[in-house]
């Protein structure tokens, strides 16, 4: 009865195999959450979701698999329904309140509640507003909408108010996780942790717990040993295109730059225009009196850097391919001759596009650009930074 939940996965884009889903039905069969909506949903995104990136699409595909349990009439809800009494009463221990057992109680309990029920549907001819009795809105009724009572059967309500009858499974909680959407401050930080190389230094401020035991062992008593804490010893050297087109970016960037600096420890960052020329600067406001000469840079930071580049790369294909082309001063040499110098000096090289990949077929100095990198372009996405971070790693 499952296998049109598995189909669901699949073509939503979750990469749940054969074998996940065996493990699924092995635990329902173990009786891991039976009568547990709660238990369902998150023992079926266990099994099934390995990555956090699928988290969103696993909800989608959960709510259109089971999108018609909630349009499910009454009466055959209740026809069908058959649970052990004993599961009932244990379900009230860990739930209810005293009061609300007493509530419940008052009104002769479970088998109490569903013969009221079905008697109501029955005599019931109207819809009804408020009130402690008929199946109706906003009143104390044990069955209806948008009411409250302690343990009622909720019918007719779009979502939940006090989370006592049905779980809404469509609350799309893990949205910004999806790998095709655009990156925020949050997952541009996700995405970096993934180029780490760690390595100890400083001062010994962290416990060596493994440490601390052996050394205790060997002395007799206790010997607290510490050791320099871990960080993250990758150095990187970041390049961001800034002004004109890059305008309708800039937030995005922002939030890159700041994810970046509190990424990475060794991390130098510069500004420039368009294409990477004979200077770069500092400062994003890059007054011709502040340029930082690009063979600095190139002799400054070793090999052993990550070079990363920022950029829509739109321009006019000029201020790549010649001498003169650049739209703000003239350059001597072509741009793509620095971003090949560039390349030359930091083997271990990306270039991030904010514009969406499918558009750069639209723009010939995207061409030119990801020619010059050798395919080594991706789009600011969480699975383009994500791809950008493994090829520099």
């Amino acid at each position: 009865m499952f296998l049109p939940f598995f189909e669901a996965l699949r073509r939503g884009g979750v990469p749940v195999s054969l074998r996940e889903y065996l493990a699924f039905l092995e635990g329902l069969a173990a009786g891991l959450c039976t009568y547990d909506l709660d238990g369902f949903y998150y023992f079926a995104r266990t099994t099934m979701v390995k990555d956090e990136r699928h988290l969103d699409r696993f909800d989608r595909a959960f709510a259109e698999a089971f999108s018609g349990i909630e349009a499910i009439a009454p009466e055959a809800v209740l026809e069908a329904l058959d649970l052990p009494g004993d599961w009932l009463a244990k379900l009230a221990e860990k739930h209810l309140s005293d009061e609300e057992k007493a509530a419940i109680e008052a009104l002769g309990g479970f088998d109490k509640l569903m013969e009221t029920l079905r008697q109501r549907l029955a005599e019931q001819k109207e819809r009804h507003q408020g009130g402690s009795k008929w199946i109706g809105t906003a009143g104390t009724s044990p069955f209806g909408a948008y009411g409250y009572n302690p343990e009622g059967v909720r019918i007719g309500q779009d979502k939940s108010r006090h989370q006592r009858a049905v779980k809404v499974w469509d609350k799309r909680e893990f949205q910004d996780l999806d790998d095709t959407v655009e990156l925020g401050t949050r997952n541009i930080k996700v995405a970096l942790k993934r180029l780490r190389q760690w390595a100890r230094a400083g001062a010994h401020e962290e416990l060596d717990l493994p440490g601390t035991i052996r050394a205790s062992a060997e002395a007799g008593y206790i010997d607290v040993k510490t050791r320099p804490e871990r960080r993250n010893a990758v150095k990187v050297v970041l390049f961001l295109d800034i002004g004109g087109s890059m305008d309708a970016h800039v937030k995005l960037v922002e939030e890159l730059f700041s994810a970046a600096r509190a990424e990475f420890k060794h991390l130098e960052h510069f500004y420039f225009h368009n294409c990477l020329y004979e200077g770069v600067w500092k400062s994003n406001r890059r007054r011709w009196d502040e340029v930082t000469p690009t063979w600095e840079v190139l002799h400054r930071f070793g090999p052993d850097y990550k070079c990363l580049f920022v950029g829509d790369a739109s321009m006019s294909p000029y201020e790549i391919t010649h001498a003169g082309g650049a739209n703000e001063h003239w350059n001597p040499e072509p741009g793509a001759l620095w971003l090949a110098r560039a390349r030359e000096q930091w083997p271990a090289h990306a270039w991030l596009n904010p514009v969406p990949e499918r558009h750069w077929g639209h723009t010939p100095s995207i061409g030119i650009v990801q020619r010059e990198f050798e395919g080594r372009m991706f789009p600011l996405t969480l699975d383009g930074i994500t791809r950008a971070m493994r090829m520099l790693g």
